[in-house]
């Protein structure tokens, strides 16, 4: 009886010094903290897709741009998106507009 209970005893502290040591064991891993700014996406080929004196016929595309960077002039259209296309059969025409500081585009008809 006597020795029996001195075993418990005995295996009940080593428990106890195990239990204790517990916290200086680190968890396998910290969760990472997530980053924000991981995405791109491809360009949109915006610009000039026709250059003066290039010819044209009616909806080809001359400028895609972002804000009327260019503005429209004769024989031309603006889309929804400020995109200058062609109306007719013609030269494209380059001419820079001083009071308003902006290139104008217009398509010259060929024959005249």
């Amino acid at each position: 009886g006597m020795w029996g209970a001195l075993g418990v005893g005995l295996v009940r502290s080593r428990g106890l010094s195990l239990v204790g040591w517990q916290p200086l064991r680190w968890a396998t891993k910290k969760a990472g903290g997530t980053t924000k700014n991981g995405r791109d996406s491809p360009g949109q080929r915006l610009g000039v897709k026709k250059f003066g004196g290039q010819r044209v016929i009616p909806g080809n595309i001359i400028i895609r741009q972002r804000g009327t960077k260019y503005r429209p002039g004769d024989n031309v259209g603006l889309g929804r998106d400020h995109t200058i296309y062609s109306l007719i059969d013609g030269k494209v025409f380059f001419r820079f507009d001083q009071n308003i500081k902006r290139q104008i585009v217009s398509v010259m008809p060929l024959a005249s």
